[in-house]
Parts: C-alpha cells; structure tokens; sequence
C-alpha cells in the first residue's frame, strides 16, 4: 500500500467510521463497530482501484496510526473517537492522567473559565494528554492555539466521567470551567512549538 493509498483510506475509514457509514452500505452497532470484511468488500466494489483491499489492511493501519484513531478486534474495526453520531462506545475510564489539556482561541478563554468547554457539534469534549497534544490537535483550526490545563483528579472526585480513547485522546461530556487553568504562552513546550511552526511558516 503506498503512502498515497494509505491516506485516501484513511479518509475513507474516518467518512464511514466517524460519520456515515450508509455511505458504503455497512452496518455498525451501537458500540460504533462495523464488520472489517464487509468494510473492505464495500470499498473495493465502490473504488475499483481498491480491489486488493482486505479486512486484515485496516489491522496495520490502526497499528501503525499513532493517535490510536482504529480500533480492531475479532474481525471488526471502530474508531475511538471523532464521532458525529450517536453512540455507546463503551471506552475504559480507568488510568486517566491526572491533567490533560484543550486547545482554543484566545479569545475563548474567558467563555470556557466561565462557562465551561461543552461538546459543540460533536458527541463529547476531546481532551488531549500533553501540551503537545493539544497543540497540534488546535493547530488544525486554529493558527496559534491557546492551551487551557484540565484539573481531572477533581473532576473524576466530583462524579464527571473522562473516558480513554485513543492513544492521546481522551472524552468527556463537558468540563465545567471551576476546573480549567490556562497554560501561560511562556510555558517551554508552547515556545518550542510555535517557534518551530514559525520556521516552518518562514520556509514556505
């Protein structure tokens, strides 16, 4: 599978995964599952060129994905988390760092603090576990992310339920703002990324 191949699946898996799996035909279960088999036989008779494509090709790529975005058990694949749909993923809740972090806009700082960070149009608040993590995750959206720190020890204390999903990613209904802190734009790890973003940007 070429790296170019390897993408477009992986585009393909978060569409049907994620978001709408009536676009091959396939079915998931409430637990967000669907059979691999079936997924890759969809595939291949909808893109011609994915002919050779078997069940036991998304096992290496949920293998080799760093975030942990797949999950594949028994002949069936999942994502962890992205969801737009309704579902009971039933994620362990257990070895949950005791801070993770959320990436936002500047100027959302205040709202969250106030009020809260809540779901927005997906199912669940996607936490991340480092600074780094969030960074990048923000980046996608947002130029130069702001990074609030999530108290999870005292979250977990007062009944709020924090799930593991991916590798780096973590969910939870919302995050009440009594347990946010921002991480100030000084802080070492911030620095080092978006002056590496910086050269990055300088070299274009």
């Amino acid at each position: 599978m070429s790296d170019r191949e390897a993408n477009s699946l992986g585009r393909m898996l978060a569409l049907v995964l994620r978001h709408a799996p009536e676009k091959f035909g396939v079915d998931m279960d409430i637990n967000g599952w669907v059979n691999a088999r079936e997924l890759s036989d969809a595939i291949g008779n909808q893109r011609r060129h994915y002919h050779w494509l078997r069940g036991w090709h998304f096992e290496a790529i949920a293998n080799a994905d760093e975030k942990g975005r797949y999950q594949v058990e028994n002949g069936m694949i999942r994502a962890t988390y992205g969801h737009s749909i309704e579902l009971d993923l039933d994620l362990p809740t257990d070895d949950i760092p005791e801070v993770l972090f959320y990436p936002c806009q500047a100027d959302e700082v205040e709202t969250y603090m106030e009020y809260g960070i809540t779901a927005g149009d997906r199912k669940n608040v996607h936490l991340s576990r480092t600074i780094a993590n969030a960074m990048e995750a923000g980046h996608v959206r947002i130029h130069r992310p702001t990074i609030l720190e999530v108290d999870t020890t005292r979250a977990i204390a007062d009944g709020h339920v924090i799930y593991r999903a991916g590798k780096t990613v973590f969910l939870t209904d919302e995050v009440p703002g009594e347990y946010l802190y921002q991480v100030e734009a000084d802080d070492p790890i911030i620095a080092e990324i978006v002056a590496e973003w910086t050269r990055e940007e300088e070299e274009e």
